[in-house]
């Protein structure tokens, strides 16, 4: 937790010149005692960062966002539906069908939030199941726990891109945080691979579209 001391300064750049162009609520303070355990808070960001809270309209960026866009023949109600579907079977002759699935791949795609996440759950213990560490897109194999930036993170990328230029309200958003640096609202451990800093992937595409 940062020290009070530490707000106080950092509301007085927020005063400044360079900062005048960001709307002030992106900063707004939360009380701790409502927030959730893995909550990064609007006022945990320092001086040119911005948490990309789902608190207000910067959660947009959040793979849990309802942002519909298509993406390589196939329609998607979010990132997060996106990413979990991937893990699902595709065909009938797909070897992922030797165990039972909650559900099919297309009812995923459709999927936002939470509700996306759990399917992925699902999906984590039948991988397991099968020992594998793979999934698929058009059939084409990914691997998500690569070290680095593989082919599984420029996808994840270009799906991420697409969902920008796709939906104007997020593409205004992300231009809209200029040159500030993203954080994302929740902790995400030192250790996954590239492509679950999502926050990065977006200023990336910022750099590219913008400047």
């Amino acid at each position: 937790m940062r020290r009070p001391y530490l707000l106080l300064l950092f509301s007085l750049f927020l005063t400044t010149t360079s900062f005048a162009q960001y709307p002030q609520h992106w900063w707004k303070y939360v009380d701790p005692s409502t927030a959730k355990k893995w909550e990064v808070l609007p006022q945990d960001a320092g001086p040119e960062e911005v948490v990309l809270s789902k608190r207000n309209e910067l959660g947009l960026l959040s793979n849990f966002a309802h942002t519909p866009f298509e993406f390589r023949g196939r329609h998607y109600e979010s990132m997060e539906g996106l990413w979990q579907s991937l893990k699902y079977p595709e065909g009938e002759n797909d070897y992922r069908l030797r165990v039972d699935w909650a559900y099919n791949r297309e009812v995923v795609q459709n999927m936002v939030g939470y509700t996306a996440k759990k399917a992925g759950s699902h999906a984590n213990y039948n991988m397991d199941e099968l020992e594998i560490s793979w999934v698929t897109l058009n059939k084409e194999k990914y691997y998500p726990n690569t070290w680095g930036k593989g082919d599984h993170y420029y996808l994840i990328k270009s799906a991420i891109r697409a969902k920008v230029q796709q939906n104007p309200k997020v593409k205004s958003i992300l231009k809209a945080t200029g040159n500030l640096y993203l954080i994302p609202d929740h902790h995400i451990k030192w250790y996954l691979p590239a492509a679950w800093s999502y926050h990065k992937i977006y200023m990336e595409i910022r750099r590219e579209l913008f400047y």
